[in-house]
């Protein structure tokens, strides 16, 4: 890693999580040519954002938390644990990962330090686990995909990690993308990764909820590669921004609709 105080307060992945990809000889040798970062946009994420990092996979280069707005400590226990920490006052999930690409795109590369291959968005909830990020980042080293996204299957979710309108809200917006754009996704899943320079070509706009769909969206349209990857998925660590208020369920599957049915028209 290039930076220094990072690499000495990262950890390798010492909990429950690491068996499922850390220590699985498949995956224990992937290097990707060039390098990459994860982005963790994080709103008053205290109690998990330093348990996230620190089972992040060495492989990574740099690991970027947005603070999206936070009044507690998120940002400290950020950087603390080793991250680079941004902050975004405007407050959306969208202009929270806006803002971390934002900043790749302003680093200065050279024959030391390569611009990302791969870049990976992940929630600072603990909802996820970190070490199968060698899972998902696998198809784009080994199989040239352009988008990976990590799947919530049932059998690998812990009872109450997602909610029902989050449940039937990706029911719908996946059955939808098959209806008109004859996709193969089945999550709208946060866990996830894309190549650094289609990331690029997409030119995100979506500054809210819409981040996720936005993104699969404009791959179909693009004819981007793409996979989906099971994994685990416990209960978030708090309370959730989103599916756990009716306001922000309601408003991120208003979101969500809007982009499916403004791209089935383009």
């Amino acid at each position: 890693m290039p930076q220094k105080n990072q690499e000495s307060e990262r950890k390798t992945p010492t909990n429950e999580s690491e068996k499922y990809s850390a220590n699985d000889k498949k995956f224990q040798d992937i290097k990707p040519s060039g390098g990459i970062k994860v982005i963790i946009p994080a709103y008053n994420e205290e109690e998990s954002i330093a348990k996230v990092i620190a089972e992040i996979p060495e492989i990574v280069q740099e690991v970027i938390v947005v603070s999206n707005n936070s009044t507690d400590a998120t940002e400290k226990n950020a950087k603390n644990a080793g991250a680079t920490v941004l902050q975004e006052n405007r407050k959306g999930y969208g202009y929270a990962c806006l803002k971390g690409m934002d900043y790749i795109s302003k680093q200065p590369f050279d024959k030391l330090r390569t611009k990302p291959d791969i870049i990976v968005f992940l929630d600072g909830d603990y909802s996820d686990f970190p070490a199968e990020l060698t899972k998902i980042i696998s198809p784009i080293i080994e199989e040239n995909k352009d988008l990976v996204i990590g799947s919530r299957v049932k059998r690998l979710r812990e009872k109450g990690s997602m909610t029902f309108p989050q449940i039937f809200g990706n029911w719908l917006a996946t059955s939808l993308m098959k209806l008109f754009f004859n996709a193969r996704f089945t999550d709208l899943g946060p866990f996830r990764a894309i190549k650094y320079d289609k990331l690029l070509e997409l030119e995100m706009q979506d500054k809210t909820y819409g981040w996720t769909v936005e993104m699969q969206l404009k791959a179909l349209k693009k004819g981007f590669s793409y996979t989906e990857v099971p994994v685990h998925y416990k209960n978030r660590i708090g309370t959730s921004k989103v599916s756990g208020t009716v306001k922000g369920a309601i408003f991120a599957g208003v979101k969500i609709l809007g982009w499916i049915f403004k791209y089935s028209f383009k």
